[in-house]
């Protein structure tokens, strides 16, 4: 299990990320499953699906360094969270990739995707004109990528259904790198809010975002 990036983003907050390299057994013996975790693994049948969803749940344990048993569970939202801990953790995987961001005190956001150029046919779904006119973004894969991590993270961040990303999440001008920060601002039912997302490109072609607010 290949750790392939790990940052203390501050005294409070850990992001990793990993290569998923181990088979299905491999990865199972590295948990302590229940009967509801079993249940979930059941529904997933073999494949991507059932590797993603336990690789997160062993870099989870990995990064909490514990050999205790983690209850890893999802609300009614959809978010992921830790009953027995009280963390803030988000999880996201793409191919052959894992990542999960574990916060003490802060929510937290996590997206990595595999960049691929099929994203400019769907950019005007999660982008507004005013975004798009952006010259880092409208035309650019990496630019569209950044853009989409970012709000995927900032929906994670929020953790309840009926926040929209074009509607409801705005990239401000940025200026494009292959490791950077962008502001955003984020219109929630309490209130507009200006987010920082952290973002940075894989030497293997994969962007990752997260936010930590």
């Amino acid at each position: 299990m290949p750790v392939v990036f790990n940052k203390n983003i501050d005294d409070d907050t850990i992001l990793a990320v990993w290569k998923i390299e181990e088979t299905e057994e491999q990865l199972m013996s590295g948990l302590q499953l229940k009967q509801h975790e079993l249940d979930v693994i059941s529904s997933l049948n073999n494949g991507k699906r059932l590797l993603h969803w336990l690789s997160t749940r062993v870099l989870l344990r990995t990064m909490l360094n514990t050999s205790e048993y983690i209850d890893c569970r999802m609300d009614e939202h959809g978010k992921p969270y830790l009953p027995n801990l009280g963390y803030h953790i988000s999880l996201s995987h793409s191919y052959d990739y894992a990542s999960v961001i574990v916060g003490k005190k802060k929510k937290v956001g996590v997206d990595i995707e595999l960049i691929k150029h099929k994203i400019k046919s769907i950019r005007n779904k999660f982008l507004s004109d005013s975004e798009l006119s952006q010259k880092q973004i409208g035309d650019n894969t990496n630019g569209l990528y950044v853009c989409w991590c970012a709000k995927e993270a900032i929906y994670k961040w929020h953790g309840r259904k009926g926040l929209e990303f074009k509607r409801d999440i705005h990239i401000k001008p940025f200026k494009l790198k292959d490791e950077g920060s962008l502001n955003a601002l984020v219109d929630l039912p309490e209130g507009t809010q200006e987010l920082t997302v952290h973002y940075f490109k894989t030497n293997d072609g994969y962007m990752l975002g997260y936010v930590v607010a």
